[in-house]
């Protein structure tokens, strides 16, 4: 499809633009012999600019409206009395169908109907495809010639891209924001309709949690419970025995970096300190469940200790280890920016190195320490993998670590997996897990925002 083409098309043509710019500023200025307002890159970037935005523009709105139009012209092509008497829920099931045919994936035995429309489908599909090349890159073309046309001595090719590139940021800004704001109210809206259905105070401080419910009639299964305290004391069991592991090992292998290694011994041992950070976390999952797992309970088998199979204490071992590099890299970054002069002020009043750091170049690079532990806090609460994997979705309410417990990621996954409708505690649950899991992290930026404003108010 010239689809799978576009961008590079599209990104020979703002490179030509770019040059073409710059080339035309260069042959005006030196016909009229004077100086141009702005560098000869200023008009380059002005005519890319030109070049690249409408045509973006053209293609993030064919991309968002296309597809529905297609969609809709395929269903409304089809026989009344394929469509009679469906409601919306079945005419989502036929539009699915009909889309996975057009994909080359066959259930059973298609109508006549059905298998025209994937046709059809395809063939529009192919027709917007071309389509779009040739618009976006008429549209290039076009905003080539006009923003050409413009490139002279006097123009304030400097003004337009500051411009257009300070409105892009706040375009940018702005849909962060909208984003984070769209997520805080899903979970809002979700979570209320929860809490309709079960009580705020069972929810927060219920010591069982079983949300297996029936979620259509043809089911049976139990009432259900809703419990959140479980989950929750599983998450913080699990990310505790996680920062007990990261910190230390982290934090002292952060100053043995900063303050002891040598040039090259640092250049060499801090990549493979961050290679850990780049491992899948199904890796860290099979390494606990094959190798530390097994390893526990033989160890406690020794000594008369009963490990379960899946414990928390397997996988909070193994998350540390997954998040070390995270601590590690941040603090040593805090540790390097503090001033030399504070380190050469404490060795003239005869400070001994370890003193040096503990009383002096800690305080000061705490911010950042903090800043890293926070960061390594809220991957360990978000982690689902491991937990899935080395825990287990046992909600056990224990501070035993040796025990199988689960998080509120792990039951996030498996509330919605499989044929779910949100109308049901069970699914809506979810939101509500995912609400208290935003709190949580909420509360613990907070944290950090105050021990960063406190210290870096001290020692600036």
């Amino acid at each position: 499809m010239l689809t799978s083409y576009l961008p590079v098309v599209l990104g020979l043509l703002i490179l030509y633009s770019f040059v073409m710019g710059r080339r035309r500023i260069r042959v005006a200025a030196d016909a009229q012999a004077v100086r141009p307002h702005s560098q000869f890159g200023y008009y380059g970037l002005y005519v890319a600019l030109w070049c690249g935005l409408p045509a973006l523009i053209v293609v993030l709105a064919w991309l968002m409206f296309g597809p529905v139009i297609v969609d809709a012209v395929v269903m409304s092509s089809l026989p009344d009395q394929v469509t009679a008497g469906l409601d919306s829920a079945k005419l989502g099931l036929l539009e699915a169908e009909i889309k996975a045919i057009a994909g080359g994936v066959v259930f059973g035995e298609p109508s006549a109907a059905v298998v025209a429309a994937a046709e059809r489908l395809n063939s529009l599909r192919g027709i917007s495809s071309t389509a779009m090349f040739v618009v976006v890159v008429c549209v290039a073309l076009g905003a080539i010639a006009y923003s050409r046309r413009r490139v002279a001595p006097d123009f304030r090719a400097r003004n337009k891209v500051e411009r257009t590139t300070f409105w892009l940021m706040v375009l940018c800004s702005v849909i962060a924001i909208v984003t984070t704001v769209g997520i805080v109210l899903s979970l809002l809206f979700e979570s209320f309709r929860f809490f309709q259905l079960v009580p705020f105070w069972e929810f927060l401080f219920g010591t069982t949690w079983d949300p297996q419910m029936p979620i259509r009639a043809d089911q049976v299964a139990a009432e259900g419970a809703f419990g959140a305290l479980p989950v929750l004391a599983g998450t913080v069991l699990i990310s505790v025995i996680a920062m007990l592991v990261a910190i230390p090992v982290g934090l002292l292998t952060a100053i043995y970096l900063a303050e002891y290694a040598p040039g090259r011994v640092r250049a060499s041992v801090k990549p493979v300190v961050e290679i850990l950070a780049g491992i899948p976390t199904i890796v860290y999952g099979f390494f606990a469940v094959l190798t530390v797992a097994p390893w526990l309970r033989q160890m406690g088998a020794a000594i008369g200790l009963d490990v379960a199979p899946n414990s928390a204490m397997a996988a909070g071992a193994v998350m540390g280890i997954m998040i070390i590099p995270f601590i590690s890299s941040l603090s040593d970054d805090a540790l390097h920016a503090v001033p030399q002069s504070l380190r050469d002020g404490a060795a003239a009043l005869g400070a001994t190195r370890r003193e040096t750091i503990i009383q002096v170049i800690f305080p000061a690079a705490l911010p950042g320490i903090v800043g890293g532990i926070l960061l390594a806090v809220s991957r360990a609460i978000g982690e689902t993998m491991i937990v899935v994997m080395a825990a287990g979705l046992i909600a056990n309410a224990t501070a035993n670590p040796f025990e199988a417990v689960t998080t509120v990621t792990v039951q996030i996954v498996t509330l919605l997996i499989g044929d779910t409708e949100f109308d049901s505690p069970k699914t809506l649950a979810a939101f509500a897990l995912g609400l208290m899991l935003f709190v949580i992290t909420l509360g613990l930026n907070l944290v950090a925002l105050t021990v960063t404003k406190k210290y870096r108010e001290r020692y600036e």
